[in-house]
């Protein structure tokens, strides 16, 4: 009887068996630009809901700023808390969404510290999908921080001279601003080392801007450098818009002033905050 030695194969037959393998079903269609964004969008959503946690900045603090500033300082600033609410709701407003734009950086930063932005790269897809992705989904949170607000105020009485279109339409203004204004911070997140540098840097910036404008009390009551500074203060200029429209009285001049205020920052940030997500390691 004769006996036969099987032979291993070679390092080439294994490749070409391996080949033959993976070319029998067809390769994937790659995603377009469109449908890469709206999966990361989809992520972004997807993280709130298995961690709703994420949320209690955008329904808690909107409650407790516009509880605290109508009943403890409502009646010195206005003479009652029904006055003052009618005042200051839209801007309350416009501080809850803008606020919560610092987490766009916050949350980029922290995909870049746990190595998660190093795997996106690699994939085979436009490559600022993840960006504009999670910038469509924080959408989300602006819409949020924007309807607890406009809830509240309703049922402590606020009264919308603009009626629901009016207040829809200065939610969209203001999403639309913060939309622009979260890329501000998408580059910080690129640029600092950690989340908590992003977060400290982010309201750091805020702060001024949203406490010296014309949310609290009218720039006219405030001394003359501090009233030139509120007129000229972006965010003066989105409440203003966002008061007009909810109140009925807005002015086409003061809508296209923060239009070209977003499209600005828009178009200034974006192309910085994708070199940088290109570059940055």
């Amino acid at each position: 009887m004769s006996t036969t030695t099987p032979v291993a194969p070679t390092q080439v037959e294994r490749e070409r068996a391996l080949d033959a393998a993976l070319s029998r079903s067809e390769r994937p269609q790659r995603a377009s630009a469109a449908t890469a964004c709206l999966a990361f969008a989809w992520r972004a959503m997807r993280k709130i809901r298995h961690v709703p946690e994420q949320l209690i900045d955008v329904t808690i603090t909107p409650v407790l700023f516009l509880v605290m500033f109508v009943y403890l300082f409502g009646g010195a600033v206005a003479g009652s808390t029904d006055e003052y609410l009618q005042f200051v709701l839209p801007g309350v407003l416009v501080q809850a969404v803008l606020f919560t734009t610092v987490y766009s950086g916050v949350t980029l930063n922290t995909d870049m510290t746990k190595g998660v932005v190093d795997r996106f790269r690699s994939l085979p897809m436009w490559s600022p999908a993840p960006l504009l992705g999670a910038a469509v989904g924080d959408l989300v949170r602006y819409v949020v921080a924007a309807t607890v607000t406009i809830v509240l105020g309703l049922i402590l009485g606020f009264e919308a001279g603009g009626g629901v279109l009016g207040i829809l339409a200065g939610m969209a203004l203001l999403a639309l601003f913060a939309f622009g204004l979260a890329w501000v911070f998408t580059t910080v997140g690129l640029l600092m080392r950690s989340p908590s540098a992003v977060m400290n840097t982010g309201f750091m910036a805020l702060f001024p801007l949203v406490f010296l404008s014309n949310i609290f009390v009218a720039p006219e009551t405030l001394p003359q450098v501090l009233e030139w500074f509120v007129g000229v203060n972006p965010v003066s200029h989105v409440v203003t818009a966002v008061r007009g429209l909810i109140d009925g009285s807005a002015s086409a001049g003061d809508i296209l002033l923060v239009l070209g205020e977003a499209a600005a920052l828009t178009a200034i940030f974006v192309p910085l905050t994708t070199r940088l997500y290109r570059t940055r390691g």
